[in-house]
């Protein structure tokens, strides 16, 4: 997005430097980077990172209202709710879309927000790495309001271990070693030391929680870094004895489980930014848009994109048996911004806020980015492109 810095980069840039790079983001943690990595970070000017970061203030003025929790108790699933949820999260993750306006200007829209943890550790990997095989320009980093690897790093730990002794606090997440982001579980332990456990290799004591370390000795938990999407959890076929995990059990959550519920899809409907696309729940809608074409219909209760409806009809919305339980979006349209060999790249990206305990607000602190030259962001629309996948972006200081 800066014509410059992408004409050098580009004319820089050689299959055997991109090989190279590779390898050594790979070597750290063999096998455990399973989705496609890109062939350059994105480099964003200080006007347009002006933009996204508007975008998430004014989201989080949603987020910080008194009476937030009130608006979005109906978020939590029945059946879904967790004792011992905290005042506010500790993590929200926002998706921008970078899209072109009806002036023809760049601007980001919002596509989702999580307040779940997101590629927070691998991604201190991934811009060291990259910042050791490509030229980065000064005066632009992927950290923002000044933080840098240090800082950010002892503000993550601060967050997820607070006063707690590390050997006490776990990240928990159902067959870790199964999931495709089990490269940010590793890069966690590197840098602030806590076990990843499988849920299933939970086990109760009274209230108190405990799992088996390898020389069989037990180790309670105070606090669970949580991973577990429970709309996913659902699915799975869990062995006889594990746990529920839902039940009054003596831990801290970080985040707490709700979160993922009340800062989500669900918040959208009540958000009034020109970077958040108009969206209604389904149940309140009181006729269908003339123009559907330029509306996407959404799930709730989902994750990674599944459900989603990109081509709506009023078939679709009537043939809903639970339109309480859906959203209809405004599309948006990413614009081809990354110019690349043969065809122009779009890109997302995704703001990490993180929330310190005393703190009245959230703060923008890193970042990632995806590459898409298909109909949606998404590995299953990117088969056998090239400059695609996971990346970054630099922004302008």
């Amino acid at each position: 997005m800066v014509p410059a810095i992408r004409r050098a980069y580009n004319a820089a840039f050689t299959p055997e430097k991109y090989a190279a790079y590779l390898q050594a983001l790979h070597a750290v943690h063999p096998g455990d980077i399973e989705f496609r990595v890109a062939e350059t970070p994105v480099f964003i000017e200080k006007s347009f990172k002006d933009k996204v970061l508007q975008a998430c203030e004014d989201i989080v003025d949603v987020i910080v209202r008194p009476d937030f929790s009130e608006m979005t108790a109906r978020a939590i699933p029945a059946g879904y709710e967790v004792p011992g949820e905290n005042a506010h999260t500790d993590f929200i993750a926002f998706d921008f879309g970078i899209c072109i306006n009806e002036a023809g200007e760049y601007v980001p829209q919002l596509i989702e927000m999580q307040g779940f943890p997101t590629l927070f550790a691998y991604q201190v990997l991934h811009a060291d790495i990259t910042a050791q095989h490509f030229d980065i320009p000064a005066g632009y980093s992927s950290y923002l309001n000044g933080y840098q690897k240090e800082s950010y790093t002892e503000l993550l730990r601060s967050i997820i271990v607070g006063s707690h002794e590390p050997s006490e606090v776990i990240l928990l997440e159902i067959y870790p070693d199964q999931q495709k982001t089990r490269i940010d579980f590793r890069c966690t332990k590197d840098l602030i030391g806590i076990e990843t456990v499988c849920l299933t290799k939970l086990r109760a004591d009274g209230q108190r929680l405990f799992y088996e370390k390898s020389d069989g000795t037990k180790q309670y938990i105070s606090r669970i870094y949580n991973r577990l999407i429970f709309d996913d959890l659902d699915k799975q076929e869990l062995p006889a004895g594990t746990i529920n995990i839902r039940n009054d059990w003596q831990v801290s959550w970080c985040p707490h489980p709700h979160w993922f519920y009340r800062i989500s899809k669900y918040t959208l409907p009540f958000i009034n930014s020109p970077y958040v696309p108009a969206t209604r729940f389904l149940h309140e809608l009181e006729s269908v848009p003339a123009d559907l074409e330029n509306y996407v219909l959404k799930p709730l209760f989902s994750f990674a994109g599944q459900g989603v409806i990109i081509d709506v009809t009023a078939a679709d919305i009537a043939a809903v048996k639970d339109p309480e339980n859906w959203i209809l979006q405004r599309k948006v349209t990413y614009a081809d911004v990354i110019e690349t060999p043969d065809v122009p790249a779009k890109a997302e990206i995704r703001i990490f806020y993180f929330w310190p305990p005393g703190a009245s607000r959230p703060l923008a602190v890193q970042n990632l980015a995806r590459l898409s030259k298909g109909k949606m962001i998404g590995v299953r629309y990117n088969a056998d492109k090239e400059w695609v996948g996971g990346s970054l972006v630099y922004f302008e200081e």
